[in-house]
């Protein structure tokens, strides 16, 4: 119920937002009509659609995408002609007799009485080829709707949500259309005011579509808009939330933006804090549902009664999972012989993590030795209502859930955890010390007093801060060019295709361009779709990386992606600053995902 209110309350602030402007002129098309007739079914074409198409894209994610697109190019030409017959009716008269026929019905062409008739399938095909435009600014609440059924699946609850901030955004709509009622009725009172509005209302849905054909709608608009109704429905958020707890929860949930940095992050040994109290925060849930296990036979949470166990969730290309991985295996590996149990669910966050043969070699190159549930399905993600990457659940000999930890970091603290759990559950020889791993490579800890740069995501679907000139044109190959960065600004220079997860590079020589503050900069590529190897060049303000190369680089910047994982590409020596990395991809068909800092 809390997430229909925040759905519906976010929709209605869409009309504040320049992000609507483009649909008003529809809107106001229909200003004259009756409401039964004209309106109302105008508006409910334009909600319906939008959460159809919303829906499908959730659920089906790029070829609903695709798919969207040519309806957009259908609805766009449906509304010019619409535009047209409004702005010069003479024109319009002469057009092919269908295309006539179709756009006299969209116009609610004038009655013999003189005044306009409304055909209400009429105005519910003008609302459906609105809708299929429609792309209001995806702020904290269509967000919050669009990452559920990303990572959750599509369902009832996601498809009511989606309504609910249609309907919002239609309530909004519907009152500017009684505003626009009345200053219609006053400008036809006077002599041939009718005649010049039906002209201006034309021209502005003409306006309108050349605006959205010029993708303005979602790309300059959009920024206009992120400072005003993004703050009002982030604010909602927060009031609706307020006080209420995370997931199972006890402790802080990290602040989005740098992954999932910890300001806990206390890894000194010696120094231990009292421990609070650990309730039971639930069960533990079924263990069923997993593709594949690996390191083991399928558990089950029978067999691991009487045992406490540690279950964390991860992904193989989050380097907030990759640092917390030596804690993992050196807890697997101290407490197997006092009645610990780690169970890693790899539930995949990019298409490629959901192969089990990645996961399988992820698995082998990171040295786990851990059972490991494939949670391609998301099925042990819902069943533990998880919502991050990292997380570790804490159950006890019981079967009950003690403790969790959001985010990397407060090793020692969760070590305790695990401390205080064997000794309830009758272990006479649990240690008082704290493991301190000596990881290398991406594994290492992250250097958080100087990271002042935040994971980014490649594909339109996420990304932000991106600086190329003329925007993102999505599914679509298009030559980018790239100039002169602010701190975590981005572009593309060379022929690439932006999808909704990566980019794909297309021509050979082509570039990704960041201005960082961090000491370490890690990417997450892939090879080109045929499997082949892509040779590429790293440079740091225009030159060899040097003493500041990452593990997956040398000296000069030379290096090969090989397979679709993350790499480190910088890590700076010496003292860390502001720098503009760049990296030239020698070979076509990289695949480009997100960066990531440390």
């Amino acid at each position: 119920m809390t997430l229909l209110i925040l759905a519906y309350l976010g929709g209605a602030l869409t009309i504040l937002s320049p992000c609507i402007l483009p649909v008003l002129p529809f809107v106001l098309s229909r200003t004259g009509q009756p409401f039964l007739r004209g309106r109302l079914p105008m508006l409910a074409g334009m909600a319906l659609t939008f959460a159809v198409v919303a829906s499908l894209a959730s659920a089906g994610g790029a070829w609903a995408v695709r798919a969207n697109a040519y309806g957009r190019i259908g609805a766009l030409a449906l509304l010019a002609l619409f535009g047209l017959s409004l702005l010069l009716p003479k024109v319009a008269d002469t057009l092919a007799r269908p295309a006539v026929a179709l756009g006299n019905r969209l116009a609610g062409r004038a009655g013999s009485n003189g005044e306009a008739s409304a055909s209400p399938w009429g105005s519910l095909l003008l609302g459906i080829a609105t809708g299929m435009l429609w792309a209001p600014c995806a702020g904290p609440i269509l967000g919050l709707v669009l990452t559920g059924a990303a990572l959750n699946g599509a369902s009832v609850s996601t498809s009511l949500a989606l309504a609910a901030y249609a309907a919002g955004a239609a309530t909004s709509l519907a009152a500017a259309l009684g505003l626009g009622g009345r200053v219609f009725a006053a400008m036809k009172r006077s002599l041939g005011a009718s005649e010049w509005l039906r002209r201006g209302l034309g021209a502005g849905v003409l306006g309108s579509v050349v605006i959205i054909g010029l993708g303005a709608d979602t790309g300059l608009l959009a920024r206009w808009s992120a400072s005003g109704p993004a703050r009002l429905e982030q604010a909602l958020v927060d009031a609706l939330h307020k006080d209420r707890p995370a997931p199972q929860a006890a402790n802080e949930v990290p602040a989005p933006g740098n992954g999932m940095l910890l300001a806990a992050n206390d890894t000194r040994v010696g120094f231990p804090t009292p421990l609070p109290a650990l309730p039971v925060e639930g069960r533990l849930p079924a263990l069923d549902g997993a593709v594949q296990w690996l390191n083991s036979p399928p558990l089950s949470r029978e067999q691991l009664q009487g045992k406490v166990t540690l279950v964390y969730f991860w992904t193989y290309s989050c380097i907030n999972c990759i640092r917390t991985l030596p804690y993992l295996r050196a807890w697997a590996d101290k407490y197997k012989d006092q009645g610990l149990t780690v169970v890693g669910v790899h539930t995949p966050e990019f298409a490629f993590e959901r192969s089990t043969d990645n996961v399988r070699r992820a698995v082998a190159d990171f040295r786990i030795g851990f059972p490991v549930a494939v949670d391609s399905d998301y099925r042990l993600w819902r069943a533990f209502h998880n919502s991050y990457w990292p997380a570790a659940y804490f159950v006890d000999a019981r079967g009950n859930i003690r403790h969790h930890q959001f985010g990397e970091g407060d090793y020692a603290k969760s070590e305790r955890v695990i401390q205080t759990l064997l000794t309830e559950a009758g272990s006479r020889t649990v240690a008082g010390d704290v493991v301190s791993p000596d990881a290398a490579g991406a594994q290492a800890a992250p250097d958080l007093h100087n990271v002042r740069s935040e994971e980014t995501y490649i594909g339109y679907s996420q990304a932000t801060n991106f600086a190329s000139p003329g925007e993102v044109r999505p599914d679509a190959s298009r030559q980018y060019t790239v100039g002169k960065l602010l701190l975590n600004e981005w572009g593309l220079s060379g022929q690439w295709t932006v999808g909704p997860e990566q980019a794909t590079l297309d021509r050979a020589d082509g570039t990704i361009r960041y201005r960082f503050h961090a000491r370490d900069l890690h990417l997450v590529l892939g090879p080109a779709a045929n499997g082949q190897a892509v040779r590429f060049v790293v440079t740091i303000d225009g030159k060899p990386p040097g003493k500041s190369h990452g593990a997956d680089t040398d000296a000069g910047g030379n290096g090969a992606v090989t397979q679709t994982r993350l790499y480190q590409l910088v890590r700076q020596a010496g003292e860390v600053g502001e720098h503009t990395f760049e990296i030239r991809f020698v070979d076509a068909g990289a695949q480009a995902y997100a960066f990531t800092f440390g």
